[in-house]
């Protein structure tokens, strides 16, 4: 069974930083791709930032590019969002998500964390 743990969410002020970071469980921690979601009270979910297993397919929502940046660690089974000139726009719960490339972007990945908040004030 493969499990995804987000961390690192929390209150931040607004123009702060924020470092996410989700884990798996999985024994092969083979993922095409992971990415990061976020969903804000009375708002669809939102696909933020997805990175294919090489890292050298990246995408951003148009929202955060220039200011959040995806990384993983394929050795450590794990993926990060480095957040910063964080806005209050960006008050929401986080999920990681992975499973193919096609999936992250169509926001359906196979596999879902449980989320992390992360709270803006001004």
């Amino acid at each position: 069974q493969v499990e995804l743990v987000e961390s690192g969410g929390g209150p931040v002020q607004a123009g702060g930083s924020l470092r996410l970071s989700c884990a798996s469980t999985s024994p092969s921690f083979y993922f095409d791709a992971m990415g990061w979601f976020r969903q804000a009270p009375g708002k669809e979910r939102e696909l933020v930032a997805a990175i294919n297993w090489k890292s050298d397919l990246i995408r951003y929502s148009d929202s955060v590019k220039a200011r959040f940046i995806v990384t993983r660690d394929n050795a450590k089974k794990q993926t990060y969002l480095e957040m910063s000139e964080i806005e209050p726009e960006d008050a929401a719960v986080y999920y990681c998500g992975a499973g193919t490339w096609d999936r992250l972007l169509s926001g359906t990945p196979d596999y879902w964390g449980q989320g992390t908040q992360v709270a803006v004030s001004a």
